[in-house]
């Protein structure tokens, strides 16, 4: 007679040899190299465990970083390799380095204010998300959502109640640029560190500091949420940022400050030269309920980014690069005036990022308080 019980345990264990094989092919492709994990037809099923561990909305999030799913997955190996290699001790000191660094940080009183009527010419020539499908006054907008943007919804008349305190966040804390002198560091990923000095969030300290020097108050959150692991960033940040505003009730200017992840290669530098600085470019990246997720701020975002933009189309031309709208929420349903700025690219310094908030600043001041 056969033996059902054996049979069901050799199937099972068939069952765990194959998954165990798979497990190893897919190991040995991402150890392989982006190069060759390219063609690999299973790679979607990587993108699509990569998006749906963010805990969100699957509809919403395969608009988030599925163009960049290569960087992840190089991001997130050479993250990893980096824990492995730092003993808890090592980190622990590190941390503490760091916190003693932010509460030594004061704002600058000396800090240079931007200067307007200067001549600006945009120096980058690439055309990587210069195109857009609509413009309002200047301000172009480049529409990915499933809405169409009727006159109304671009007319920036937003009225802030609110216009003096800030919020700036990072998703993607550890995003970082191209090295230069004066800001060398060593990297845990691809164009990423754990290095709070040489990350996006140095250019958030600048923009605080900028910020404050125009009499806004500013809250500057420096939690890491892309680290130890990228994939549910945008969960660990709405986190902060509830928690920012539970502290700060009445904050409506809410910014998500990120590094463009377009032309992770490092060749791609969207600047503009204004007077004698060069600038990164900034692009905004407003979202939509169109992911399926409620968002009733979502055309005030929107109007609010025009405004800003607007305003820095009149200061410094160029500054600017088209707004991008998209489906996906990006935790933007939090506030009255919440939106992504993108400072820069892989491409561009340190320098030049945070001569950006130099300008930033001013049109924001010169945009809500004028």
């Amino acid at each position: 007679m056969v033996n059902m019980k054996v049979i069901k345990a050799k199937n099972a264990i068939m069952t765990l040899v194959i998954i165990a094989f798979l497990l190893m092919i897919i190991i040995k492709m991402i150890l392989v190299g982006k190069d060759k994990i390219k063609n690999v037809s299973f790679l979607p099923v990587i993108e699509d465990t990569i998006i749906a561990t963010n805990g969100n909305s699957l509809k919403e999030l395969k608009s988030i970083d599925r163009d960049n799913t290569e960087e992840i997955l190089n991001s997130e190996l050479k993250m990893s390799q980096y824990i492995k290699s730092n003993t808890s001790e090592n980190m622990e000191v590190a941390n503490n380095e760091q916190n003693q660094t932010n509460d030594n940080t004061q704002t600058d009183s000396t800090l240079e204010e931007a200067k307007t009527g200067l001549t600006t010419e945009v120096v980058d020539t690439s055309n990587i998300n210069n195109k857009y499908t609509n413009e309002y006054n200047g301000v172009k907008i480049k529409n990915e959502s499933k809405y169409e943007l009727t006159e109304d919804m671009l007319v920036p008349n937003i009225e802030l109640e609110d216009k003096k305190d800030v919020i700036i966040y990072h998703t993607h804390t550890c995003e970082s640029y191209t090295p230069s002198p004066g800001y060398e560091y060593t990297q845990t990923g691809n164009f990423r560190t754990t290095d709070l000095n040489f990350s996006v969030v140095r250019v958030g300290r600048e923009l605080k500091d900028r910020l404050t020097n125009y009499g806004f108050n500013v809250i500057h959150d420096e939690t890491y949420h892309d680290y130890p692991a990228y994939s549910g960033s945008y969960n660990r940040s709405l986190t902060s940022i509830k928690n920012d505003l539970v502290a700060n009730p009445n904050t409506q200017i809410v910014i998500d400050l990120h590094r463009d992840a377009v032309g992770a290669s490092g060749t791609y530098a969207p600047t503009v030269k204004i007077g004698d600085d060069y600038v990164a470019q900034i692009m905004f990246v407003i979202g939509t309920d169109g992911g399926g997720l409620t968002h009733p701020n979502w055309v005030q975002n929107l109007k609010y980014a025009i405004k800003i933009a607007e305003k820095g189309n009149e200061l410094y031309p160029g500054l600017f690069k088209p707004i991008m709208v998209r489906n996906s929420r990006y935790n933007q349903h939090v506030a009255k005036a919440a939106t992504i700025m993108e400072i820069g690219a892989t491409g561009n310094t340190m320098e030049q990022c945070l001569n950006s908030m130099k300008y930033l600043s001013k049109v924001m001041d010169e945009a809500i308080n004028k």
